[in-house]
């Protein structure tokens, strides 16, 4: 009860006006109790209180001091604040009062103001006529001005004159500026009129000013005082130009001049008329070469000039010698378009390029020793665009192929006439028949290429593809020309006298141009030839193989024609003649190189071994009895065994030969019972697996004594075991063709059943 009502009473209303105090006391009071139970919360530690209540009233005492401390110097502060308020207040009113009385003084006097605006108004005017006055006699002395301005622009001295002709600008200019203030527009016709003779002054000034221009590169050597004096003129104009920009008040009539501007126009104008018009230029190629050379001699003579004394002669802003620089290369630019544009020779083409991509940067011209370092036209960008350097490339390259293609038909036209000559092709050391048409047709694309490498790789790449494109298609002419040959040939065999010698020439030639292609490829690391070629140049190495083995047929033929009979039966020479004839052939075939001599005497062999072959297959004859067929072996084994000693003395080897076909068809007919024959001809088609049903019923027809039921089964042996021709197997048989079988007898033509 003690506690509520001590709780009631601390709920005053004092307490309700000062919350935060309440809730302050209320936490002190808890953290205090807090305190003290954790401090006494043993018996023996209430001996201490006195000392703990001793110490905290001392505390008390001291916050107590300092708070009251603290209080009165505000107190203080505030008292010093309201002092000054007061005093401040009463400053105001003061103020106040003495403002009153000065607007008072101020509308009593506005009466006497009225009479001061008259006196303005005569002032201004009377200022006005002092200027006037003022600038009478320079008007009244205009045109004297006038007169004297145009005998000093007579007598050259510019600067003076331009020093007048500036002072009468500023007069005029002066009394328009006046005139646009006060509104007196109307009037500036009658002064534009007044000084209507400026306008001549200032064209006949510009006029004598743009002619040294003009002549600048000749007058910095020989008078450059006339030159200097031009651009202090120019100078002055633009600074006269910048001033009235720059202001923005008033443009006078004719600004801004730019002259600046005009003197780069002019100086461009001048050099592009003196060296670029391609009207009447020779396009040719001794003349397109001379009108270079004399472009390439002017432009460094005539940049010596600017970078040694014009420099000089102008402001450093001016950046002449970059300007000249830029001029000379955009006009260059402009001017080759321009040759471009003409159908010009390989020669004219090829003269652009290089001097459009070597000269130009080269020390004997832009990088001449004498303009470096300053002349620098790397950041000007190519004199050609890489794409009219891609165009112009192209058009050169179509040029040298018109060209290589007249050269290279006159040459073969040269090469087929000398097939024709009365006397055999030349020979090199080693005997083997040549011509010069391998070493004409390299040395002339060799040429080329080496001459496109004088000016960028792309051009070297393309004249080189064009080379190898247009060497294939030599290669086809040159086989149309061999087969134009042989038709001569075959008509008139006597024609050409050294049909064969020169047939193998042209194959020695074939084999100088396979070797000797390669070396036309730019880049010496990567030189393999194209599949296209390397089939052109076997192509052609073929044809002349062919026409060979054509004219070794021909001349084994009358001898293949007589076999088989029953005088070679009986021990004829036929063979003999035939070895002759292949031993003929194979001496010319040793005039030619190695590797086509090789190809020519397998090829020999294979002929050699399918006509024998044919020959025997033609149906001709059949053994009567067992005794003929012992004849037919004996001299199968001879022939074979002659042929092929005759071969493998030439230098082809056993294994390399097709002969043996004829020791294995002799196997056919040796063999003493037919019932055998199955496995014997399984034998023969496994290792020759092109023999056909055909082939077979005809060998066994020239035995003899091939009964029906024999043939039946070996065909039908065949028919189960079905050959395939391995990758490697060079056919033999299926060149053969086996004549069709004889008809069934008739009694009467026409009553066949």
């Amino acid at each position: 009860m003690g506690m509520a009502a001590e709780d009631e009473r601390a709920a005053s209303p004092k307490d309700e006006e000062w919350p935060e105090a309440e809730k302050a006391e209320k936490l002190a009071r808890g953290a205090a109790l807090k305190w003290a139970s954790g401090v006494f919360y043993r018996p023996e530690k209430l001996e201490g209180l006195g000392q703990y209540r001793s110490r905290e009233t001392q505390r008390n005492s001291s916050i107590q001091s300092r708070l009251k401390s603290t209080v009165q110097s505000y107190l203080e502060g505030v008292s010093a604040g309201l002092e000054q308020l007061r005093s401040a207040a009463q400053e105001v009113q003061s103020v106040c009062q003495d403002l009153g009385a000065a607007r008072w003084a101020l509308l009593d006097s506005a009466d006497r103001f009225q009479g001061l605006q008259q006196m303005r108004a005569l002032m201004a005017e009377h200022v006005q006529l002092a200027s006037v006055v003022q600038v009478l006699p320079q008007l009244f002395s205009v045109h004297e001005v006038f007169s004297h301005i145009l005998q000093l622009l007579h007598g050259q001295h510019l600067l003076e004159a331009h020093a007048e002709l500036m002072m009468m600008e500023h007069l005029r200019d002066d009394i328009l500026s006046q005139l646009q203030l006060r509104g007196l527009a109307s009037a500036q016709a009658t002064v534009l009129s007044y000084f209507g003779g400026l306008q001549e002054l200032n064209e006949s000034l510009a006029k004598q000013l743009w002619d040294i221009v003009g002549s600048s590169l000749r007058l910095v050597r020989d008078d450059p005082v006339l030159f200097v004096t031009a651009v202090r003129i120019i100078e002055r104009e633009e600074k006269i130009d910048d001033t009235l920009l720059l202001e923005a008040t008033f443009l006078p009539p004719g600004r801004p001049k730019s002259w600046r501007q005009k003197f780069y126009h002019i100086l461009q104008k001048t050099i592009i008329g003196a060296h670029f018009h391609a009207a009447c230029m020779d396009t040719e190629g001794p003349g397109l070469s001379r009108h270079l050379a004399a472009l390439q001699k002017d432009i460094v003579s005539e940049l010596r000039v600017v970078k040694d004394l014009m420099v000089q002669c102008v402001p450093a802003h001016y950046n002449i010698l970059s300007v000249c620089t830029a001029t000379y290369h955009q006009a260059l630019t402009s001017h080759l378009q321009d040759i471009l544009r003409e159908d010009l020779d390989k020669q004219a083409l090829f003269l652009l390029l290089e001097w459009a991509l070597r000269v130009y940067h080269s020390p004997e011209m832009m990088g001449h020793p004498d303009l470096l370092p300053e002349v620098d036209v790397s950041a000007l960008g190519p004199l050609l665009s890489p794409e009219l350097v891609d165009q112009t490339e192209r058009k050169y390259v179509v040029k040298v192929k018109a060209s290589v293609l007249e050269w290279m038909q006159r040459t073969l036209e040269v090469e087929f006439k000398e097939w024709f000559r009365e006397e055999e092709p030349e020979t090199d050391h080693q005997g083997f028949f040549q011509s010069a048409l391998p070493i004409i047709v390299m040395q002339m694309l060799n040429e080329n290429i080496q001459v496109a490498s004088l000016i960028t790789d792309s051009l070297q790449q393309k004249v080189y593809n064009m080379a190898l494109e247009e060497l294939e298609a030599f290669l086809g002419r040159l086989r149309d020309a061999l087969v134009r040959c042989g038709k001569e040939h075959q008509k008139d065999r006597t024609v050409p006298k050294y049909y064969i010698s020169y047939l193998l020439a042209t194959l020695n030639n074939n084999l100088a141009l396979s070797s000797s292609v390669s070396s036309l490829h730019p880049d010496t690391a990567c030189r393999e030839v194209p599949a296209s070629l390397r089939a052109a140049l076997d192509r052609t190495q073929k044809k002349a193989c062919q026409l060979l083995l054509e004219e070794l047929l021909l001349d084994l033929q009358p001898l293949c024609l007589q076999l088989p009979s029953r005088k070679w039966l009986s021990g004829s020479q036929l063979v003999g003649s035939m070895c002759e004839v292949i031993d003929k052939y194979a001496k010319d075939f040793s005039r030619v190189r190695k590797p086509v001599f090789t190809l020519l005497l397998t090829e020999s062999e294979l002929l050699v071994a399918s006509q024998y072959l044919r020959a025997l297959m033609q149906k001709k004859m059949v053994c009567k009895s067992e005794e003929e067929r012992g004849q037919l072996c004996d001299r199968l084994l001879q022939d074979a065994t002659q042929l092929r000693e005759l071969f493998g003395g030439l230098g082809l080897e056993r294994s390399q030969q097709s002969l043996e076909a004829i020791f294995a068809l002799r196997e056919l007919i040796c063999l003493k019972d037919p019932a055998l024959l199955s496995l014997e001809v399984l034998g023969f088609i496994t290792k020759y697996p092109d023999v056909s049903d055909e082939h077979v019923c005809t060998l066994l027809d020239l035995r003899g004594d091939v009964s029906k039921e024999v043939r039946h089964m070996v065909l039908e042996m065949m028919a189960q075991h079905p050959q395939v021709l391995p990758e490697s197997y060079r056919p033999i048989f299926s060149t053969i063709l086996v004549p069709a079988p004889e008809l069934p007898f008739c009694l009467r033509k026409g009553k066949c059943a």
